[in-house]
Formats: structure tokens, sequence, C-alpha cells
């Protein structure tokens, strides 16, 4: 979940600037504490600071490292000892020759350190990542003094998931990472390099990136890209260009990224939809590589994912199976592996992940190769390593999502997860094509009613305001608006830090209904009108709790009179099909959520322990 940015410019000066820039843009990732290096003929260079990175530019201001066209840097999420001084990277040798920063976790960094320190090594953190600062230094003369070579003897011994990027003092010029099972990507420039978790973290200086696979080890120069696998024979990589430029994770005039993003949810929906249908009206998805013969075989879907993603996955279901009559299972990917689930070659496994690196989800993923099942990615990120472990990717075209709670991602990765609904009605014919061509209409309308949506939200702000000092907030729905409830629920927990639950309505005589009290904020999402036995029965759901004091906050559809007797807060949501209620529905709670966490104070962007890709278990 840290964020790594490496440099190397030719004849530059500017290292730790770029560095500390891409620092900026990657804090989303970790903001428990950051730190910087430089190398040169003296030796490494070295500040860090807990806390976020305006602490870090802070010392820096007060004690500058020496200009260097060689720099990298560091911000954490803190898995392995708490977010210090001294836990903070870069972590550095036993003489101060050689740095490391480290993304993941190296499970068996316990022996490894006893091993170091019955050898003499003074190991001064708690780290995991110190570890391999003296496991390269070991290894440094016995590699010939090639840092890259180092680097891989040292990856050959370590266990789990993990990013590293080192400098040595005796290769100024030269900055080496390597990967597996976490992510980082190669920025190539005109006389300067870039290596990084992100592509954000280089996007101001070139769009021009490198995609490196598993188990690889890379070089750069100001000039030179190369990569190796573990063993050290060359390895195959892939060029690509990042579709979006620097503006794109910019705040764009918004106080918070997670504002913008909001804002952006109509055009990454349309983006999401665009050149999906032929002119004769079919469902075209170009990314899918599976063969219409392999998806009439699927006798089983399972979607696998984690948080928001899995509630897109749970929305999604109601419309696959209504229209493939496929059974369709969602399962939490941090479960799947672990309860020995029934796959074969009949079964399409969907994985939802934003980054592309979600570490349980990524286990999932090949856990379920392993049983042969076919595997479909959706992600938001070209070139991680999800899709690339898949069999069929369909991209979301979001763009990048900086705010640490998702939201464009949550409606793009529906919207995704229908398409492949349709798609695969329409492959194996069990809906007409005229019918999946209306579906798709109905699609492609959407980014309209979600800038309706956007465009009438002063009184869900105002009634945000007026419950800041709230202890809990519940939810409630059904049909899809279930999944909706849950989505609103964990929105106010990661942002405004207050107890917050959603339930199925049918479940609150089953027991929740006694969580009732007088001024309770009960936020009902209630079906259209279409569906009238579920419109009817929440409409009695609310009733219910109403008549025992709660205070309701309900969303209904424009012309739903029959909630308004009921209602002590209205939000109308636009008219449209029920399985697309939750493209309309879910916007107003990601601004409550937003909003209310304003009005408490708390940072919206950077929620406390909460980073953006989780890389690790």
């Amino acid at each position: 979940m840290c964020g790594i940015v490496g440099y190397v410019g030719s004849g530059s000066a500017k290292g730790v600037d770029v560095v500390v820039e891409g620092l900026r843009r990657l804090e989303y990732r970790g903001y428990d504490s950051a730190g910087v290096a430089v190398a040169d003929r003296g030796g490494v260079r070295v500040r860090k600071r807990a806390g976020k990175l305006a602490n870090l530019q802070a010392a820096l201001s007060e004690d500058p490292l020496p200009a260097s066209g060689t720099a990298m840097g560091h911000t954490r999420w803190a898995t392995h000892g708490a977010p210090t001084d001294p836990n903070a990277h870069p972590h550095i040798d036993c003489a101060g020759r050689l740095a490391v920063v480290h993304n993941g976790i190296i499970e068996n960094f316990a022996a490894l350190r006893a091993e170091l320190e019955a050898q003499g090594h003074q190991l001064t953190s708690q780290t995991d990542t110190e570890a391999v600062a003296h496991l390269l230094e070991d290894a440094w003369e016995p590699s010939g003094r090639d840092l890259a070579e180092a680097m891989r003897h040292v990856c050959r011994r370590l266990e789990g998931a993990f990013t590293l990027v080192a400098v040595h003092a005796d290769a100024p010029d030269v900055v080496v990472g390597a990967r597996r099972n976490s992510p980082l990507v190669v920025g190539r420039g005109e006389g300067e390099n870039f290596l990084a978790s992100d592509v954000a973290a280089f996007i101001e200086h070139t769009r021009n990136a490198v995609e490196l696979g598993q188990d690889q080890v890379v070089t750069i120069t100001a000039d030179s890209v190369t990569v190796t696998d573990f063993a050290g024979q060359k390895a195959p990589t892939r060029d690509y260009h990042v579709d979006w430029d620097i503006s794109a994770a910019e705040k764009g005039g918004h106080d918070y990224f997670m504002l913008k993003e909001i804002a952006e949810q109509p055009k990454a929906v349309a983006d999401t939809l665009l050149g999906r249908l032929t002119p004769q009206g079919r469902l075209r998805l170009d990314e899918m590589r599976l063969s219409h013969d392999e998806l009439r075989e699927i006798d089983k879907i399972v979607i696998i994912a984690c948080g928001s993603a899995f509630y897109a996955g749970l929305t999604a279901k109601y419309a696959i199976e209504h229209w493939t009559r496929i059974p369709c299972e969602v399962e939490l990917s941090s479960e799947f592996r672990y309860r020995d689930p029934i796959l074969n070659r009949a079964t399409l496994v969907i994985a939802i992940s934003q980054s592309g690196e979600t570490m349980d989800t990524l286990m999932a993923l090949r856990h379920a190769r392993e049983q042969r099942a076919r595997v479909l990615a959706i992600c938001n990120t070209n070139g991680s390593t999800i899709p690339r472990e898949s069999d069929a990717v369909l991209y979301t075209h979001a763009g990048p999502e900086v705010g640490v709670a998702a939201t464009k991602t949550f409606l793009t990765q529906v919207v995704a997860c229908y398409l492949i609904g349709l798609y695969l009605a329409q492959v194996r014919e069990s809906k007409f094509g005229d019918e999946v061509a209306a579906e798709v209409d109905q699609l492609d309308r959407m980014p309209a009613a979600v800038r309706a949506v956007l465009g009438t939200m002063a009184d869900i702000r105002a009634l945000a305001r007026e419950l800041a000092t709230a202890k809990s907030v519940l939810f409630i729905g059904r049909h899809v608006g279930y999944p909706v409830a849950l989505e609103g629920a964990l929105k106010l927990k990661e942002l405004a830090y207050m107890h917050a639950e959603a339930f199925a309505a049918g479940e609150l005589k089953h027991g929740p209904i006694a969580l009732i009290e007088e001024g309770l904020p009960v936020v009902v999402v209630v079906p259209p009108r279409g569906r009238d036995v579920l419109h009817d029965k929440i409409v009695s759901n609310v009733q219910e709790i109403r008549a025992r004091g709660a205070r309701t906050i309900v969303l209904a559809e424009e012309g739903d009179e029959s909630v308004v007797p009921w209602a002590d807060t209205l939000i109308r949501l636009p008219r449209v099909p029920t399985l697309l209620q939750p493209l309309v529905a879910t916007v107003p709670l990601q601004i409550f959520a937003c909003e209310l966490a304003m009005a408490r104070g708390n940072d919206v962007d950077q929620p406390r322990n909460l980073a953006k890709s989780v890389t690790v278990e």
C-alpha cells in the first residue's frame, strides 16, 4: 500500500524535487511517514519523518539534501513497526552506502533479521524492510559490485509480496527495482527515467510507461531501462502510453480529490460505455479475450472483490442472473480460497479491482486459475497485475482516483459488470439482440441521470452538516438497493469514523429493528415503483421505523408520492429502470458521507488508517 518513486536524470540536479512531487501524487497510497534518499560518491543521504508528507517537506526545507540527479522516495502505510522516524523508509546498511525502500511484506524477515544480527549487523528499526538493506550490503561485493545482481540474489531469498527500490553510493547513476506481487512501473523520459508504484508519480514528465512482469528486476539509468528475471535472464516487457494527463491527477479547483471525483462520475460512466455498441446494435467488448464458444460453456459465475468493489459485485449479481439465467455468486476475495470453493473449467470468475494490485483478489484469482476456472478482470489500471494474469479484461476508463474512498470507480465497476452480463446474454442468446440494444441504450442515458442528481444535492449537504454529531446512522434497502445501502454505510465508516450499518430491509424484524430509537437517522433506499411488491414492502418498513421514533431519510424516484408522509427528509432520484437505480442512488450517499466528514473536520482524501491500494493480505 506504500508509494514508491525512483528517478535518474542525466546532468540533472532536480532528483529530490522530482521525487517529492511524485510522492505528493502517491500519498493516497500511505501517509504514516515519508522519506527520500539521494546517492553520491560520499554515501547515501536520507531525510525521513513520521506523519504526512508535509513533515518531510518541512525537514527538507530546514536541512536540504545535496543536489543530485539520482534519488528515490517513499510514503508509508505501516505494517511492521509503528509510524515513527526510525521506522520510516528509506532504510540504510551499516556503512551508509546503500538505501532501500519497500512496499509489501517480507514474510520471512524475522529469520533473516536473526541471521543478520548474528553476523554483527546493527538493525535500528522494527520494520521487515531494514533486513533487505543489510542483505543487499552482504551481496554487494559477491555480486561484482553490481546492484542489479545483488538485488536478484536477495530477491531469491525473500518470501512474501514486495516491491523494492535501491540506490548505492558506488553506483550513483543507477536506481534498481524489483517486484513480486506488488506494483512497480517504469516511466520512460528523455534523458531521464522513473520508477514508481503508479504512473501518477511521473505523469507530469512522461506518459510513456513500461509494464513489468512478475519476479522481475529493473535497472534504470538516465538513458536506459534494463529488465531481467530473478535468475538474471532478459525478461519481456510491454511499453504503453498513458491515456490521461497531469490535469486528471490534480484537484481542478475542488477542495478535495473526492469532491472532484464525485463530479467526474458522469464522464467516467460515459467513457466506460464509449464504443461498446456496433452500428448494427451489437455489444462489442474489445478487451474480451474469451471466445464465444468458451462463454457458452459457462455454467456458473463467481465475482470476487473487496470493499466497494464487493458491493459493486453484489449489485451486478441481480442483473447478471436476470439477463443470463446463469447462477452468480459474490465472494469476498479474502475468504474465497480459504473455504475450498468448487470451481472448474465451466466457471467464470470475475475479479474486480480498481488498482489491479489488490492482494486478496490477486491471490483468489490465482487459486481460481489453479482450479482451471476462466478469469475475467474488471480494472481501472492499465498494465497492473490482475488484468495481466486474467484470461480477459474489461477496463473501466474512470481515470485516476486519488481519494481513498471509491466513488467514480464504484459506479464504473457496476457499469462494467452490467456490460459483461449483457454481452453474455448476447453471446448465449438468452436475450434477443434488440433487447440487449435497448438495455445498452438505457445505460447510455445514465451519465445524464447522474449529472441530474449532482445538480440537486443541496438538501443532502445541509442534512449532513446537521447530523455531524450523530453517533450512528443505519441504512436499509431491498433488491439492488441493499448493496447501495451497504456502500453508503461503508462511506460513512471510511470518512466520518462513525458507526454505520446496512441491512436488507426484509431483515429488520429479524433483529435489527431493536436498534431503532428516538432520533436515530435511518437512510432508506426505495425501489422504483416498477417493482411494486418490493416498493410497497419497503414503504411499510419506513412506516415501522418512523413509528418507533427514527429520523427517516428517504431516497425515492421522482413522482413517488407514497413515501412523502413518512419521510423526514426526502431525496429525489431520476426515474430509471430498477437495475440501474444504483447508479443514481449511490451518488447522494457519497455526498452525504463526504459532507458529514468535512463537517467533523476529517480529511476525506486521506482517512485515518486507510490507503488506496491494499497490496498486502
